[in-house]
């Protein structure tokens, strides 16, 4: 901007429209006349200048017809108050010469925030550069500088912002696990092309981006957790090629490159596995009245049930919680329950001879052991 003077903290911006022909002299004539004693001495914008407060105003100016419309660039080395206190007395500007103006200040930019990107962008080139380097086992400073940057390799992949590696979308294959320190251990011996799903219920960006792929491995937790997440793939009728898991009773994120490797090669195709397990119900997919996805959203996140009769007639609204209790009182009147819980056996018990049919409506299925034809179950993010 050709601006020498020292130590600028901020920029203001500003846009000015005059409804008639002038110069950039003009406008700085009326920015310093129309400023000149709103205020004490100290602010004023000429006393500022000199004392190199406020550097030189900058403008550039085009006619547009008979408009002329330019741009007011304002250096500042005042504090962040003064600073937009400036920036007001730039935009009463209201006047030049004979026309009518009006300005609009557009932004401050704030030079340090720059400076601090540029520091941040250069800290990880040098360690991305220290990563070439071997890491002495017993340096412990250097595997956590090492740490530093395989973290900073985890991207953030559509819209629920899933932990992934930088191949999670151009590679032809994928690699499908738990949590974002999976990611990181992955990313850690060389695995780009693997991604989170970051809790036992899948995100649709999951269920998306497996369909694209050309073989799929959902690798797992040795223990409940992963056991979790394998029912729900399978509930789901994903698109899962193989499924490894480490080794019993460890974790995907504790695993050496040499147990990720051996996990990898001892996958399995996924009908293999499904005819060893017991495999939880589906839920259901009817026609639902429209309204009741409006309930859906209403209750999500909110650990909360809404009771609805014949009509969709509201009958209660209780906590999570209190939903079983609730149940065993109005069960001769239910129609749809939609809640932000699980499906459980328990509540299908209560419901199993109730005298209509009765739509259960949650986030997921528990362990179902004995499903009634009277109650029908329903996953709340597939209606």
């Amino acid at each position: 901007m050709g601006i020498s003077l020292p130590n600028i903290k901020y920029f203001i911006e500003a846009k000015i429209e005059v409804e008639g022909i002038v110069d950039r002299n003009d406008i700085v004539g009326a920015i310093f006349g129309q400023t000149e004693g709103l205020f004490s001495s100290e602010l004023d914008l000429r006393e500022l200048q000199k004392a190199g407060r406020i550097g030189r105003i900058e403008i550039t100016t085009s006619v547009q017809g008979d408009k002329t419309i330019g741009r007011i660039t304002v250096p500042s080395a005042l504090d962040k108050h003064a600073t937009a206190l400036v920036a007001a007395m730039v935009e009463s500007v209201d006047k030049v010469g004979p026309y009518p103006a009006k300005v609009k200040i557009e932004k401050i930019e704030d030079t340090r925030a720059e400076k601090k990107k540029k520091i941040l962008d250069r800290a990880r080139a040098i360690l991305y550069e220290w990563e070439k380097s071997k890491v002495p086992e017993d340096d412990q400073l250097v595997r956590e500088l090492e740490e530093t940057v395989i973290k900073a390799k985890v991207i953030e992949y559509g819209p629920e912002r899933l932990p992934a590696g930088p191949d999670v979308e151009s590679s032809e294959d994928l690699i499908v696990v738990e949590g974002r320190a999976d990611v990181i251990n992955l990313l850690r011996y060389g695995f780009k092309n693997v991604v989170a799903v970051e809790g036992v219920k899948i995100p649709k960006t999951i269920q998306s981006l497996l369909s694209k792929k050309r073989k799929v491995i959902a690798f797992l937790d040795g223990d409940r957790g992963g056991d979790m997440i394998l029912n729900e793939l399978i509930r789901m009728d994903l698109k899962i090629d193989l499924i490894a898991r480490a080794p019993y009773g460890k974790e995907v994120e504790d695993l050496t490159g040499k147990e990720i490797a051996e996990a990898l090669q001892r996958a399995v195709p996924l009908q293999d596995v499904v005819k060893t397990m017991k495999v939880k119900p589906k839920s259901e997919e009817v026609e639902l009245p429209p309204k009741i996805k409006e309930y859906v959203k209403e209750v999500d996140g909110k650990l909360m049930s809404i009771i609805l009769g014949d009509e969709l007639t509201e009958l209660a609204r209780v906590p999570v919680s209190e939903l079983a209790r609730k149940l065993e009182e109005l069960k001769n009147d239910v129609k749809y329950v939609v809640f932000d819980g699980i499906i459980t056996q328990h509540l299908i018990d209560i419901l199993s001879d109730a005298p209509r049919d009765v739509y259960l409506i949650g986030v997921r299925l528990g362990d179902i052991s004995n499903p009634s034809p009277r109650v029908h179950m329903l996953i709340s993010d597939r209606i």
